[in-house]
């Protein structure tokens, strides 16, 4: 099943209780003993798949491990809370801000163009589809011809396919760099191949944050996948929480943890569904200064229960609300391939933190082509819609 038809805006949630100024406390119980800096492991009824998060499996696209896999929102066991009515002012904004990367590290995007993309990870040159490349390719076959590896299959974003070696075969990973973070490539039946280099806009402006700060910053990462920003993260000093459903995407995040020599980094690896964690850390208590989320579109649980972007983010992103610390930093939203305004994404962000004061800083995320040689600029390839709050 597909979210491509469902028209944006998220329905109401019923019970909707308003708070004054935005941020009148609301009780809460102590903190879970369970919780005091020991990393937390999954129940023996949390189920693998890439997800999965709790006690059930919610799979995005495809029962298939390698994807990236949604959270749902509800279960019989844990209700989810009503929506908060926030009142007071809206935060100041920033619109449009484009945020862009002409690559990092082992990454550049050399060229794009009829539906296409052709691009550099480490030692190998990858084709893959990407619609929103409408103009003609820029550079000449013959260099596209070269590529090692290119994706065939559905060429929807949320269809599977198979990965074609035209020059050799290779191996499912392949060692791979960005910001100082070591990490395992590798070929996704997804198209994917664990790291979305459009984020390094966001990985970059969080580094610079935690290595700036006077204490340890603390940060949590919700759908963290394969763990590069935990990794980058973690390397600048912050204490973090990765949560993903995958028990697969976990155990690779952990062998990018160690390729990268921070098995001694405070990460704590969370494995189940990220709804399900945040409701719970909200009643514990738990506090975070940098809350990044990178939820997906649409995904389904083994029982029924059912994530969709456009109905459920709000209330994800009242709860990451209440889980900021007083002196937080930020918090980032991102939304990738999904059919709507930034400016969606944008005012609920705003309608989230009234009263709180503050910025929302809203755009694209967009990745500049470096031809062959990384250093040549071309033409600007939007990836993802985001939304960010951040402090005055």
């Amino acid at each position: 099943m597909k979210n491509r038809e469902r028209r944006p805006g998220a329905k109401p949630f019923p019970g909707a209780k308003p708070k004054a100024n935005g941020d009148a406390a609301r009780p809460r119980p102590p903190k879970s003993a369970d919780f005091a800096g020991k990393p937390s492991k999954p129940s023996s009824g949390q189920a693998a798949g890439k997800p999965e998060r709790g006690n059930s499996r919610p799979v995005r696209r495809s029962p298939s491990e390698d994807g990236k896999v949604a959270n749902t929102a509800e279960t019989a066991s844990e209700p989810a809370r009503p929506l908060t009515v926030r009142t007071g002012e809206r935060p100041s904004e920033r619109v449009p801000l484009i945020l862009e990367s002409t690559g990092a590290g082992d990454f550049h995007l050399i060229d794009s163009g009829d539906g296409l993309k052709l691009e550099q990870y480490g030692p190998y040159r990858i084709v893959r589809p990407e619609a929103q490349a409408l103009w003609p390719k820029a550079l000449p076959s013959h260099v596209w011809d070269k590529a090692d590896a290119v994706f065939t299959g559905d060429t929807d974003e949320d269809g599977m396919g198979r990965w074609r070696f035209p020059r050799e075969a290779l191996g499912e990973t392949w060692p791979l760099s960005l910001l100082g973070i070591d990490f395992h490539g590798r070929f996704t039946a997804f198209r994917h191949v664990g790291v979305f280099p459009e984020q390094i806009a966001h990985w970059s402006w969080m580094k610079q944050k935690v290595e700036a700060a006077d204490r340890p910053l603390k940060v949590l990462n919700l759908f963290g996948y394969t763990g590069v920003a935990s990794l980058v993260a973690a390397a600048a000093g912050a204490e973090v929480t990765h949560v993903d459903a995958s028990k697969k995407a976990i155990g690779w995040a952990r062998e990018n943890q160690s390729l990268s020599r921070l098995d001694k980094a405070p990460i704590r690896w969370i494995c189940e569904d990220a709804m399900k964690f945040i409701l719970r850390e909200e009643r514990r208590g738990n506090r975070y200064d940098i809350i990044l989320t990178d939820p997906p579109k649409f995904g389904r649980g083994p029982n029924g229960e059912v994530w969709q972007l456009f109905d459920h983010l709000p209330l994800m992103l009242d709860i990451c609300r209440e889980l900021l610390a007083p002196k937080a930093v930020g918090l980032v939203l991102t939304a990738y391939s999904i059919r709507a305004s930034f400016y969606s994404i944008h005012e609920l962000m705003r309608e989230t933190m009234r009263g709180k004061g503050g910025l929302v800083e809203s755009g694209e995320l967009v990745i500049r082509e470096a031809g062959l040689d990384g250093k040549t600029p071309g033409r600007a390839l939007s990836t993802s819609l985001f939304s960010r709050w951040v402090p005055k």
